[in-house]
């Protein structure tokens, strides 16, 4: 079972859900607000956020970029709105999945199920190697979700650690960029925009530029490659 933050001003909408996800046994905290959402976030570990985009002190995409600052909770949004734009803006800005109001709780019982697969891949039995992945000076382990570079720990956020992984256990393979959404981000579309964002991301902690490349290398139209320097 999990722990689950919803993030909902209608006191109806809310009421519902708290209903549902106590009866499926899970531990449920709500807020009516961002900032609310925030704090709880910043002071409670949360196994998934249901956050609405509708909420009345900001919007939920600000919300959204606000919690990506501070924490890799997985996040399903839940809201009226139904632009295929914004579905694929909020995908690329950090929400794992999307459900559009009226929704079943059924259906919300089943993303949500995936969404937390997802995130517990390696803990829920999954089959994640259980060696050391060694690239040059840099260190990953899948297993403790710990990367070093060159004897120094690296502080990634889920999705970097998940990236790097990936690439790290292909050394000097050219992985396309749509491998890359279906295997890191678990998404069947989207641009290279996020892609870039968090290759640029990595590569900043990594201490190199797209420009001047050491671990990091990306072939224009057809994909990304980790190897050790040269």
């Amino acid at each position: 079972m999990a722990s689950v933050l919803v993030v909902e001003d209608d006191q109806f909408v809310r009421s519902a859900l708290i209903r549902h996800l106590t009866e499926a046994s899970h531990t449920v905290r709500s807020v009516g607000t961002a900032l609310e959402a925030l704090r709880e976030v910043a002071h409670v570990g949360f196994d998934v956020v249901i956050l609405d985009l509708g909420l009345p002190d900001l919007d939920g995409a600000e919300a959204l970029k606000m919690l990506r600052g501070i924490t890799d909770v997985p996040v399903i949004i839940a809201t009226a709105r139904d632009d295929e734009a914004e579905i694929v803006r909020l995908l690329n800005d950090g929400a794992d999945d999307y459900l559009t109001k009226p929704f079943s709780v059924e259906h919300l019982s089943a993303r949500m199920a995936a969404v937390l697969r997802r995130s517990r891949g390696a803990a829920a039995g999954g089959e994640p190697p259980s060696r050391v992945l060694q690239v040059g000076g840099l260190s990953i382990d899948p297993l403790r979700r710990q990367a070093e570079l060159d004897g120094v720990a690296l502080d990634l956020t889920r999705r970097e650690f998940d990236l790097l992984a990936f690439l790290a256990g292909r050394p000097g393979v050219v992985v396309p960029r749509r491998e890359l959404l279906a295997e890191v981000w678990q998404q069947s579309y989207g641009d290279d925009q996020t892609i870039d964002v968090h290759l640029s991301w990595l590569r900043r902690k990594l201490g190199e530029t797209a420009a001047q490349p050491r671990y990091l290398h990306t072939l224009r139209g057809v994909g990304v490659k980790l190897e050790p320097p040269l």
